[in-house]
């Protein structure tokens, strides 16, 4: 499995980049290959306030249905609208063209995410 050293992670299986004040989400390749095929994605509202583990997004798969929560507190300012008629970009390039959306951050709450170490002990002891 594939996770850039350079992003963050959750323990929910999201990764995030911060660049500034914003930061762009995505589910993990771990997250991806566990879901299966993704035939869905429901985007998160523009201009949404979001706290810290609030639920987001949506998506579906041929296994299930899955919640996709805030990584970070802020602002929804950006979504992934090319999810909407290719939702398979989580499966194919989840890092890539599969980022979710961008979240203006409200300062401060980064603290809880992992990096690329504290995420693969995670992945571990599950």
């Amino acid at each position: 499995m594939n996770f850039p050293e350079h992003l963050q992670y959750t323990a929910e299986h999201e990764w995030v980049l911060s660049d500034g004040g914003t930061a762009t989400m995505g589910i993990t390749d771990y997250a991806q290959d566990a879901l299966g095929d993704v035939v869905f994605v429901g985007l998160p509202e523009l201009g949404r306030s979001v706290a810290v583990g609030d639920s987001i997004a949506e998506v579906e798969s041929t296994k299930s249905v899955s919640d996709i929560f805030a990584p970070v507190a802020g602002v929804i300012a950006e979504v992934n609208e090319e999810l909407n008629t290719r939702p398979e970009l989580l499966n194919s390039d989840p890092y890539g063209e599969g980022w979710i959306c961008r979240i203006t951050v409200t300062a401060g709450t980064t603290e809880q995410l992992l990096d690329l170490e504290a995420y693969r002990k995670l992945l571990h002891s599950e």
